[in-house]
């Protein structure tokens, strides 16, 4: 499980996947709002003129000097759904970032948002 004391210094350091390839840089972190856990991290990927935020899970994600590893593979982050880099991953996609990486998705039971962003 991703632990860190706080958030906000992880902000700008390296995701890398399970061979320590680069994936991007972490722009911040959406949490879980049933448990309040991290849940996803959004990753910054793409040339200086076409960036987006890419979304991966930080289930079983591990902290060394400098990176976040992910236990997901470079090519499935890098399809996965992303935003512009200004933008808020709306509720309605929600559901299609779970499925990319074939996790269980509910809403909250009446109808709120899963992911909130930190």
């Amino acid at each position: 499980m991703f632990e860190a004391d706080n958030i906000r210094e992880w902000r700008g350091h390296d995701v890398v996947d399970g061979d320590n390839h680069k994936i991007g840089t972490l722009e911040s972190v959406y949490f879980d709002t049933g448990t309040d856990r991290p849940a996803f991290a959004a990753v910054m990927i793409g040339l200086p003129t076409r960036r987006r935020l890419v979304f991966v899970p930080v289930d079983r994600a591990t902290v060394g000097p400098g990176y976040l590893k992910v236990n997901y593979d470079k090519s499935l982050v890098k399809d996965a759904p992303g935003i512009d880099p200004d933008g808020e991953l709306a509720a309605e996609d929600e559901g299609a970032l779970f499925a990319h990486y074939h996790l269980p998705y509910a809403q909250g039971s009446r109808g709120e948002r899963r992911l909130g962003r930190r």
